[in-house]
This record gives C-alpha cells, structure tokens and sequence, in this order.
C-alpha cells in the first residue's frame, strides 16, 4: 500500500499488483451495483485516474495539461458511440463525456471547474413546459459527475462518511481495462493515418534503398515505445507522455513536451485540410466559385468546405461518437492499399517501373515521410496505462509497428512501381480517373480525416481552455476559440498547399523529438542510475541519430517550402 496525501485529507491508493482482483470488489466511479456486478462496455480508457508519487502526490495531475490524458484517451481508444449529449439523465450517467471526464479529479477534490457546469447547459433554451423536467436533468448529470472517482481506488474507509461516493447500481464505469486486441487495435489506428499515402513518394525521394530507413524506425520506434513503458512504471502517478517529462525535467519539461505534442496534433490537423482539398478537386477538378471579381479554384473551394463541415464537430461536448467511427481508420488504410493491388493487377495498369536504387538529394524529405509514420508515441503512454495486462504492452507495441509497417512498405512498393517517376505527394492523385475503384480509395481516404479532424484537434483545444479564466469558461467562448483554432488551420494549409514537404516538416521535427529524442532523454533522466552501459550507450545513439534526422530533414523541407514560393 503506498499512501497519497491530499490536499485536505489523506487517502489510502492501492498498489499495482491490487489491480487484478476481483472486479466485484472494487469501486471504479459509478459502475457497480449492490450485487458487485458491474456492466460490459465496449469502450476502453485509462483505468489510472487521479494522481500519485512519491515524494509529490498529486503534483502531475494538478498542473497544465490536465486534461491531456482524458483528451488522448478519446483520440486514442476505439469507443463505442454514447448519447449522452442527447440530455437523458440515465444516458449521461453512462456517457464517457470528454468535457465531463477531463475534470474530474479536480471536480472530486470540490473544485468543479465553471466550464463543466457551462457546458452541460443545453445550446437551445428549453420550452416553458419543458424547463422543469431539464432542470432536473441537469441536477442529475451535475450530481453523477459530482460522485464519480478517480479510477485509481482510494480506500473508502478513509474518506469521511458525507464524502463516500454515490455507488449507482448496474451502470457502466467510466473507464474499462483493455484487452490485447483492444490495446493493438488502438495503436494500429494511431499509426495507420494518412502517412501511407506519401510512402511511394518517399521511394521516389530516396530510392529503393530508402526502404532501409523505414524499417530502422520502426525498430528504433518499439525500441523507445518500451523506453516510455519503464519511465511509467519508475514513479507511481505517471500516466502520460507530459507526465513522464514532468517526472524527467521538472514542470519545464512537462510543459515543454506538452507544447511539442499540441503543435503535432494541431500540424496534422493542418494536413488534413490538405489532404481534403487536393484529393476532393482531384474529383470535382471543375468546381469553382465567382464572388465578384475574384475566383476561388477547386482547392481553395473544398479546403473552405472541409473547414465548415469538420467546424461543428469540434463544438460536440461528447466526442465518443466520432472515436468510435474513426476507428475506421484502420479499415480504410487496408481499403486503400487492396484498391492499390486491384488497379495495378486486375485492371492491368501494372508494375513495370524500376525507380533508382538511391537518390541523395532526396533522402533528407523521404526521412522526414518515413518519420512521420511513426509519430503515435504521444499516445503510447495512455494505450500502456488502459491494458488490463499492462505486460503484454511490448507485444503489443510490436504488433502494432509490425503490421503498420508492412502495409506502409505495400503501398510504398506497388505505389511506386505502377507510377514511377510520376509519383505524386499522395499516391490516390495517380490513381486513373476511370475506374471505379480509384474512386473507391479515394472517397475512403477523404472520410477518414473528417472524423478525426476533431478527436485531433480538441487536446489543443482543451490545453487552451484550462489557460482560460474560470469567469471566461463558457460555452460561448469556448465555441469561440475552438472555431479561431480551425480557421487557423485553415488559413495555414491553404498559405503552405504542400502536402508532402509538410508532412516531411512534421515527421522530421515532431515526429523525431517524440518518437526518438524524448524517450531516451527522458529515460536516461529518470533510470539512468539504474540503466545499464548498453541501455545508455544505445539511447545516446537512438538521440545522435534523431538529432540528426530531424536538423537534415527539417531544413530541407524549409528550403522546399520556400523554392516552391519562389516558383
């Protein structure tokens, strides 16, 4: 038993090893009944809920970012689609509300932050017959989510008697242990995004040979994903990536970290917008719009549309919805790699082009492609904190790397042999016009950005609202500022329309620092009095290398970036 003192009274929390008792016997938030039973979800969150440490309780739950573990855990976990923003007091009960379970350690400890109670307001003000049956609803969601735990479990024999919480029967927790099926669905739809597109072209870039630095990051990748595993399990308390940076370097390093995520997610929000437009004017290279004088192209049409569609999503106060329907993700990267082999097999377009065994020039953009593929370790720790058997995550992680790489290295091959020296940024532009299975992969690849626009773009934006005066946390401002943060995108992807030389930015700057620098920076910080010669010398290289890659590849993008202006 390892004590945790809070800030007003102590509690008692569990060891690990508690963990895998009985579920009967434990008192996860609201679900469980009086016969110990408690209901099957699909879903899958981080069972770690409130703070922990050593020699500083609650000192990573307590600072900025609090609501990234919450946030990820949506981005990250395939969830079954909850009803609860509908208002019936039952559903939201059992809804795994973003906004509701983002606070709620600090709402156990009586410090309910003004955006929570903001946002369970209806948008719409209820009729005059309606008014009283609403107002009760909502004291049913502010009381359910005024009882709900920490999912670590304290010991109720320390809380006083007009503090227990409300124990309701038969409803369904809001965090579930995850299964390995789970846990290895989860990563594989992390890793498998829009980063297999531009495979082929990182061929065309690098050459054959180029291959060869794929598969060393994704070595490299397992490699530090384990890393991150041993910096969590060090301290009692870590849970994520922020987290484990605090625990390194000190609230510096946590806010640092944090930053470098938050500016990734909001970079692929940026290349979803890209990828929307090139691939939407690809089908409809005809639309166009005259607003005076001026005449809005087919690509700056369909950005401005994809903005507005994928804008009120980012306003939903329960996001599950659309966790579970990205989850497709996976589905739709199989799709288009199968409608890839169909075109160059059965409609007989073929694989007839040799390509260069290795291209120089091009190798510094085709590591910043390669890099980007691997840039999922922001949401790793979370992925290791939600596993039921928390050993298995290594193979967990392998399987994941594993089977992205594979379908990575497929359609990078195939991509390139059909089209050659004619590869363009994203391998669906190449696809003929004609068929009908080039529109097939098409329209998957342009679904799939739309549901993860927003389960992308709200970690950011909760970070911000955190920041905000608690008198300015309202539901007003909050649609305020989320709609600034996608007009801000938008403005970005349609100032820098280059898809791949962006995608190499990102992959050779973010991707570097959180997938290989961080990891063994952090490691050799925290364990380095216990890690071994091998351990130090093979994470001081895995950082020689990262810091390489990411110096070469970010300044050649740049130089991309602006030739590509001066033309």
């Amino acid at each position: 038993m390892k004590s945790l003192l809070g800030e007003e009274r102590s509690f008692i929390i569990e060891s690990d090893d508690d963990d895998e008792e009985d579920p009967a016997h434990r008192v996860d938030g609201v679900g469980h009944g009086d016969d110990g039973s408690s209901s099957d979800s699909s879903s899958c969150a981080t069972p770690r809920g409130g703070g922990g440490g050593d020699s500083q309780p609650n000192s990573y739950t307590n600072q900025w970012p609090q609501s990234y573990r919450q946030s990820i855990d949506i981005l990250s976990n395939v969830q079954s689609p909850s009803l609860g923003f509908l208002g019936t007091p039952t559903l939201s009960r059992l809804s795994n509300s973003f906004l509701n379970s983002s606070f709620l350690n600090s709402s156990f400890r009586g410090k309910t932050p003004e955006i929570v109670s903001n946002l369970v307001k209806p948008l719409i003000r209820p009729t005059t017959s309606d008014e009283q049956q609403q107002q009760q609803q909502h004291e049913d969601i502010r009381k359910s989510s005024q009882y709900l735990l920490p999912s670590r479990k304290p010991s109720l024999q320390q809380i006083p008697e007009d503090q227990k919480p409300l124990v309701v029967g038969h409803e369904v927790s809001p965090y579930q242990q995850c299964s390995y099926t789970q846990g290895a669905m989860n990563g594989i739809n992390v890793l498998c995004g829009v980063g297999i597109l531009s495979t082929p072209y990182a061929i065309k870039q690098g050459g054959w040979l180029g291959l060869v630095i794929l598969v060393v990051f994704a070595l490299l990748a397992w490699y530090t994903g384990v890393l991150l595993r041993r910096c969590l399990d060090s301290k009692e308390g870590l849970q994520t990536y922020p987290d484990i940076g605090h625990a390194a370097f000190g609230t510096t390093g946590r806010i640092a970290i944090s930053i470098i995520l938050y500016v990734e997610l909001y970079a692929c929000c940026i290349e979803y917008l890209i990828l929307e437009s090139d691939n939407l004017s690809k089908l409809f290279p005809n639309v166009h719009l005259n607003i005076g004088g001026l005449t809005i192209n087919s690509h700056v049409f369909f950005a401005i549309l994809t903005t507005l569609v994928v804008m009120p999503t980012t306003w939903l106060r329960d996001l599950t919805c659309l966790s579970y329907i990205s989850a497709g993700g996976v589905v739709a990267s199989i799709l288009v790699v199968i409608c890839l082999c169909w075109i160059g097999v059965v409609d007989h377009v073929g694989f007839e082009n040799k390509g260069t065994a290795l291209n120089l020039p091009g190798i510094p953009i085709a590591i910043g492609l390669y890099g980007y593929c691997y840039s999922g370790h922001g949401v790793f720790p979370n992925i290791y904190s939600s596993l039921k058997n928390r050993n298995q995550f290594p193979s967990i992680l392998f399987t994941c790397i594993g089977f992205s790489t594979i379908l990575f290295t497929a359609a990078a091959v195939m991509g390139y042999k059909m089209f050659g020296e004619s590869t363009e940024s994203q391998f669906t532009l190449n696809l003929p016009e004609n068929l009908v299975v080039s529109k097939i992969a098409v329209w998957a690849t342009v679904a799939n950005p739309i549901t993860k626009y927003a389960l992308t773009i709200t970690p950011l934006a909760m970070s911000l609202e955190e920041l905000l005066p608690r008198s300015q946390q309202k539901y007003s401002n909050i649609i305020i500022l989320r709609s600034a943060l996608v007009v801000s995108t938008l403005i970005i992807a349609l100032s820098v329309p280059f898809f791949a030389l962006v995608m190499a930015l990102i992959g050779s700057l973010f991707a570097m620092l959180v997938t290989y620098i961080l990891p063994c920076a952090c490691f050799l910080a925290i364990l380095k009095a216990k890690a071994t010669w091998y351990q130090t010398a093979t994470c001081s290289f895995i950082i020689a290398v990262g810091v390489t890659c990411a110096c070469v590849g970010t300044y050649s993008s740049l130089s991309g970036i602006v030739q590509n202006y001066a033309t």
